[in-house]
């Protein structure tokens, strides 16, 4: 039987194990196509959950069940189609976890070890643990954002993520970021988002301090509903350029 919070297409991984075949096989079986496993844990029509339910003699409901819900756009943006992070331990029991696809998620539920790429980056650096713990605070505000569909939360998380992006120099959608495979991009910006939570205007101007046009172009449509604020940020970037000519690269890490 499924294992609590299963996605559909490890456990039919595991029974596909267990009767000594692989998932084509299974799938073939079933009458699905191989390429059809890719959207399993998504929005499965009624006659698929019959055909699989009928195969592994358990009821449909059990199958939905193993599946994503119907997602709102913010949660369906943060959750990966494909597998970025996984956990360590349960995956040694071929365990495929649905938390484990949210952009917020950060320890395993199961075991609570900390989730870990799928494809790990070559000579990684080691990671500060006060960086971790930015991030998992960030995680956490991330979660509770979208849980209660604070639009203002959410805007304001993005936001920040989009600042560590220019900083970074990383081209794309705040929402990839978050489920980037490299630790560097992705923990940095769940740590924005628990430093930006405390002071919003003193990290942005932080953070735009010294940046490229790429990164001015993400200020200003960040704040371009406001321009008290964003006259607000640039004093204050200003500022603390004429005070600490240093870098502003570890930022995040060091506030």
């Amino acid at each position: 039987m499924p294992t609590q919070d299963e996605l559909l297409s490890g456990w039919l991984r595991r029974l596909a194990t267990a009767n000594y075949c692989d998932l084509v096989d299974l799938l073939a079986h079933v009458g699905l196509d191989y390429r059809y496993a890719v959207s399993l844990d998504f929005g499965l029509e009624a006659g698929t959950v019959e055909k699989i339910a009928l195969a592994a003699r358990v009821t449909p409901e059990l199958v939905q069940s193993l599946t994503f819900p119907a997602l709102n756009d913010t949660e369906a943006a943060l959750t990966a189609l494909f597998p970025f992070q996984a956990c360590p331990n349960c995956t040694m029991r071929s365990l495929a976890l649905k938390h484990w696809r949210r952009a917020w998620a950060f320890d395993c539920e199961i075991c609570g070890a900390m989730l870990t790429p799928t494809l790990p980056k070559l000579g990684k650096a080691v990671l500060s643990q006060k960086l971790l713990q930015r991030a998992r605070t960030g995680s956490v505000l991330l979660e509770q954002a979208v849980m209660q569909n604070s639009i203002r939360q959410i805007r304001r998380a993005m936001r920040s993520v989009t600042f560590t992006m220019a900083l970074k120099n990383v081209r794309g959608d705040p929402a990839s970021a978050l489920q980037s495979f490299d630790p560097d991009i992705r923990l940095f910006c769940l740590a924005a988002i628990a430093v930006v939570q405390k002071r919003p205007l003193l990290k942005a101007a932080l953070i735009a301090t010294g940046i490229d046009d790429f990164a001015t172009v993400a200020l200003l449509r960040s704040y371009q509903k406001d321009d008290r604020l964003l006259v607000t940020v640039e004093r204050v970037g200003r500022q603390i350029e004429n005070r600490r000519p240093a870098s502003t690269s570890n930022t995040i890490e060091r506030s």
